[in-house]
């Protein structure tokens, strides 16, 4: 009878998944200093296919950009792309856009995103 052991098992793909969204997250969320108005291009590693060009100024666009970075960005796009103030008041709505894993993993590294989208319930 083969036993394996737990800690020689390869990771699922949610471990996996979470660890990469993890590893490019920002030290807090004061270091995100994107664009609060106007117009910004995604880069094509983060949107390779369909839209790149969102306004900011418009609520649905500006909340495609964020799911969009949440979800493709690397952690050099993060800080250069989103608003700590735009990604707290997006967040009680944003969080159900986005894939399971984005959103543990941002609410467990800020615990003031949860507490946003509890505030807003």
């Amino acid at each position: 009878m083969v036993v394996s052991s737990s800690s020689s098992a390869a990771p699922s793909a949610a471990e996996v998944l979470r660890a990469r969204y993890a590893s490019r997250l920002p030290a807090s969320l004061e270091k995100l200093a994107g664009p609060r108005h106007g117009v910004v291009e995604l880069p094509l590693h983060v949107a390779w296919s369909g839209l790149r060009t969102y306004d900011l100024d418009r609520p649905r666009l500006r909340m495609g950009l964020y799911r969009t970075v949440l979800a493709e960005g690397q952690h050099e796009d993060l800080v250069a792309l989103l608003d700590r103030d735009l990604l707290q008041e997006q967040w009680p709505v944003l969080r159900t856009l986005v894939s399971r894993h984005v959103r543990q993993v941002w609410e467990e590294a800020f615990p003031e995103l949860a507490t946003a989208r509890s505030a807003a319930a």
